[in-house]
């Protein structure tokens, strides 16, 4: 068994191409924000944004997530998804996130192996994510990362650290699991984990009034959950 780790949308489409799972790990806070509404039995359909996803939503009757500082019905945010209700419908809008999971499927549909498992993870449900990919040889990690003003990648600590959450528990001492020197680097980061909201993600969101959206991102193993990409949508896998 091996794991890699790269970042953003190219990492994922590189590692499509390799692996036979993709993990994508956005932990503030596409990730949290699925991992949460899947607990509850909502389905998602991720979704990069703009005027398709209204369409989306509309054509297949879901609630279209809305933007964090919306004061009305579930967004981004994962404190909004607490109490959605079961079998509910939502279309999520993000552009790190869901790039990432579009990324991976389409890079796992030009890649040989005909295909590849995409999963989120984060902080959250790390180690239910770690059991479920145990299962496939080749596993890919992928942190979203943020993004700088020119539009270049910003790697954020938060999805180092919730990749490395789950690559640690992925090798759990098992030294028949080989890792590539980034995916040791991320799961060594994580051995020494810090208050999210200490990194610049984390004290934005605190600035903004969000700081249960810090909380529940950082609650480590919270959740039995996995959501699998199938059809468009994450389901419980």
């Amino acid at each position: 068994m091996s794991v890699a780790l790269e970042w953003g949308p190219v990492g994922a489409k590189v590692l499509a191409e390799q692996c036979d799972v993709i993990v994508v790990v956005d932990v503030l806070s596409f990730s949290t924000s699925v991992t949460i509404a899947v607990e509850r039995g909502a389905l998602v359909w991720p979704h990069k944004g703009g005027e398709n996803a209204r369409v989306l939503a509309r054509d297949i009757g879901a609630v279209l997530a809305g933007n964090r500082g919306s004061h009305e019905g579930p967004t981004l945010s994962p404190a909004s998804l607490l109490d959605i209700e079961k079998d509910s419908r939502l279309v999520l809008p993000s552009p790190n996130g869901s790039s990432i999971a579009f990324a991976a499927v389409e890079g796992g549909v030009t890649a040989l192996h005909g295909g590849v498992a995409v999963i989120a993870g984060c902080l959250r449900n790390a180690t239910a994510v770690a059991r479920y990919v145990r299962d496939f040889e080749r596993i890919g990690v992928v942190p979203a990362g943020e993004r700088w003003g020119d539009g270049s990648l910003r790697p954020a600590y938060e999805d180092l650290v919730g990749a490395g959450a789950v690559i640690d528990r992925i090798a759990a001492g098992d030294l028949s699991v080989v890792l590539t020197p980034e995916a040791e680097a991320a799961a060594i980061a994580f051995r020494v984990l810090r208050p999210l909201e200490q990194c610049p993600s984390g004290q934005e969101l605190v600035e903004r009034g969000f700081v249960e959206d810090v909380r529940l991102a950082s609650q480590l193993d919270a959740s039995a959950v996995v959501p699998r990409l199938t059809e468009g949508r994450f389901v419980a896998a």
